[in-house]
């Protein structure tokens, strides 16, 4: 059965009026010494491309599938070969999903698990088949009403080990399927009030849980990259994992900082009060930039509403961090993202990942154009010339004391300070993107 009777999406440049056209996304084209295709890496979100209904807080779901009628074991298998389908015509080499989004829970894990397996050996045949990849794979302990009061750090020890179990499965599955990543995303690792939470033990716990998750991957051969993915609230109203540095404290203090690095996904960044370059720098400049979830957030709206990204200032900002972070390999920008409510067409699930995919497109090239320049370079090293030499070496090389300083500081007169020209920086910036966006 074909689900997308569409023709292979190609590159048509930017001058094409065809919605089913890659406009700025060249696969093949070289951007400095990669493809694009090779810098991007594109990934399918399993669970908002093929499992989600767009059901949203204020109504029932909208999205028309051809596999909505089947039974649940039934509409699983569809959905593995309409993924595929998909991935083949859009040209992404990369998927990746929680546990429940390829299979239906049963009564029992065993249950579960036995349904896993006939979905995994599908996929698992898919995958030699036509030659895409597992970018990562998690467990979902979120969404059942027994993850009510968290999972790693429930309140519960039976629902810890219930987690322990999904998480143990699913890792079987990424060495299985030779997942290049595994991720956890604390959706209910949090607290509501701290009036009846044990802060400490619900951390302590959440730090045991990883480090049995480690041994076990070590245990069966799974080399993957452990990712942890924050988010500040919601659903919780406070999650542990609220941002990048805030995790990053708690990997250090339990030392597991050595095992894990961060998906960072551009929404969460925002809810966080942060930019997605913020989270992204942070977690380049300390080592653990490992993968990124590529969507974006409504600036009216103040929740996870997972756009498609389209505002090339912001994809040219994030590629700007990934190149200078040397890419993202093994990870790569995984959609996590679901069309609007008003998009309810199975085509419409093409239409969002173009212009998602030209998106990020367009902001590889602006951002390589501006590395190549180093025009942002040169400001910084300008600005920060006085650390280059004299006293400023000393400060940064620890050769310095207070007494030092102040005896220094006692012979100074005026400071003549210089201005960062911040309007300069931003109009330069609409210049690359103008510029390329030109050129095509």
């Amino acid at each position: 059965m074909t689900y997308f009777n569409i023709d292979k999406v190609a590159y048509e440049g930017p001058t094409s009026t065809n919605p089913l056209s890659f406009k700025y996304y060249n696969p093949d084209e070289k951007i400095g010494d990669k493809t694009m295709k090779e810098h991007l890496r594109f990934s399918v979100a399993y669970w908002h491309t093929f499992t989600a209904d767009l059901s949203d807080p204020f109504g029932t779901g909208t999205a028309q599938r051809d596999w909505d009628d089947l039974d649940e074991m039934d509409k699983a298998k569809a959905r593995v070969d309409a993924i595929f389908e998909f991935m083949d015509k859009t040209g992404i080499e990369y998927f990746c999903f929680h546990d429940v989004d390829i299979a239906p829970e049963g009564r029992t894990l065993a249950e579960t698990n036995a349904n896993l397996d006939v979905i995994t050996d599908l996929i698992k045949d898919k995958m030699a088949e036509t030659g895409k990849k597992l970018l990562w794979n998690t467990a979902n302990n979120f969404t059942h009403e027994r993850f009510v009061h968290g999972a790693a750090t429930s309140s519960h020890a039976d629902v810890f080990a219930y987690a322990a179990a999904k998480v143990k499965k699913s890792l079987e599955i990424a060495k299985k399927l030779n997942a290049e990543n595994f991720v956890f995303w604390g959706g209910r690792e949090g607290y509501e009030s701290l009036l009846n939470t044990d802060m400490k033990l619900e951390l302590d716990n959440l730090a045991r849980f990883f480090k049995m998750a480690k041994a076990y991957a070590d245990e069966i051969g799974f080399t993957g990259q452990f990712l942890i993915e924050p988010k500040p609230k919601e659903p919780t109203s406070h999650q542990y994992d609220t941002d990048v540095a805030t995790a990053h404290a708690f990997l250090q203090k339990y030392d597991l900082d050595g095992f894990f690095k961060f998906n960072i996904e551009a929404n969460h960044a925002t809810l966080a009060g942060h930019t997605f370059q913020h989270e992204l720098r942070y977690a380049r400049d300390n080592g653990m930039l490992g993968s990124v979830d590529a969507n974006q957030g409504h600036p009216l709206l103040g929740w996870d509403t997972d756009e498609f990204p389209s505002d090339v200032y912001e994809t040219t900002l994030a590629m700007y961090e990934i190149l200078k972070n040397g890419g993202l390999n093994p990870g790569g920008l995984n959609f996590d993202a679901k069309p609007r409510r008003t998009s309810f067409t199975q085509e419409d699930l093409v239409l969002t990942h173009i212009v998602g995919m030209d998106a990020f497109a367009l902001g590889l090239r602006v951002a390589h154009k501006m590395i190549e320049d180093c025009f942002f370079e040169d400001l910084v090293d300008k600005k920060y010339a006085s650390y280059k030499e004299g006293l400023g070496a000393k400060i940064v090389n620890d050769a310095t004391s207070f007494e030092e300083l102040e005896q220094h500081a006692l012979q100074l007169g005026d400071i003549q300070l210089e201005s960062d020209h911040l309007e300069v920086i931003k109009s330069r910036i609409n210049q690359y993107i103008l510029t390329i966006n030109n050129e095509g």
